[in-house]
């Protein structure tokens, strides 16, 4: 009688063993969500853009200077295009006049710092190469 209630005992042990390792796991989906980036500005398909290029003094390096300028410049409502060149201290900047004008991109590039001076803004047709 002993041998018999082991043998019950190791087989129901064995079914649920069995059992347990079979049984299904939940499924991850990943599931991607589109986010508008910095680059994805809506920009105003009816609004008037003007080209501006000019000078800034007091960079003093191209990734802490140069590029903080042109990303905030970048950021500006209003703003299509922004670059700053650290090398040749030149600022190109493409604008709805609507919104942006010289006056408060060069307040926005001296605001960025004290040593930064905008000068030689100049409106252009097309950017110097």
């Amino acid at each position: 009688m002993r041998k018999i209630q082991n043998i019950v005992l190791v087989v129901l042990v064995t079914f649920f063993l069995v059992n347990c390792k079979e049984s299904t796991k939940p499924e991850i989906v990943t599931v991607e969500v589109e986010t508008p980036k910095e680059s994805q500005k809506v920009l105003d398909p009816n609004a008037t853009y003007a080209k501006a290029e000019f000078t800034v003094n007091g960079m003093t390096c191209e990734i802490g200077c140069a590029k903080t300028i042109e990303k905030k410049l970048a950021k500006m409502d209003g703003v299509k295009f922004a670059s700053v060149n650290f090398n040749e201290k030149l600022a190109k900047v493409e604008f709805d006049e609507a919104k942006v004008s010289p006056e408060l991109i060069e307040e926005t590039v001296t605001k960025i710092a004290d040593i930064y001076k905008v000068s030689d803004m100049k409106m252009v047709e097309a950017f110097s190469e």
